[in-house]
């Protein structure tokens, strides 16, 4: 009877934050394969970033298995997005004005 050794279990490392290219490699490394469902391209991808990936960071699977990464958010998951400065705003309520600006046509005539 012949018996097939068993292919040790590996640990997956943590992909998340790593460029495609660094990502491609650490599985290597590990014997492990990567996918990727959001980059049909993704075997030429090279300096996007992982920000999620499936099994998680120390998760042990057989050797030869698939990682799946991908490097865009979700519907809903956040990502930041582009930021434009704002100015603050006044804060509201209150006195509007203290004093007369300079130069007012409708000036306020106090009776003290």
């Amino acid at each position: 009877m012949h018996i097939t050794p068993k292919t040790p279990d590996v640990r997956v490392p943590r992909l998340v934050g790593l460029m495609a290219m660094d990502a491609r490699e650490a599985a290597r490394s590990r014997g492990l394969f990567l996918n990727s469902p959001d980059r049909p391209d993704f075997q030429q991808a090279v300096v996007d970033y992982v920000v999620r990936q499936y099994p998680q960071p120390g998760a042990e699977v057989p050797r030869e298995s698939m990682v799946y990464v991908w490097f865009d958010f979700g519907e809903g998951e956040g990502g930041g997005g582009v930021r434009e400065p704002r100015i603050p705003r006044r804060p509201t309520g209150g006195l509007q004005r203290e004093l007369d600006q300079p130069g007012d046509p409708y000036a306020v005539i106090s009776s003290a």
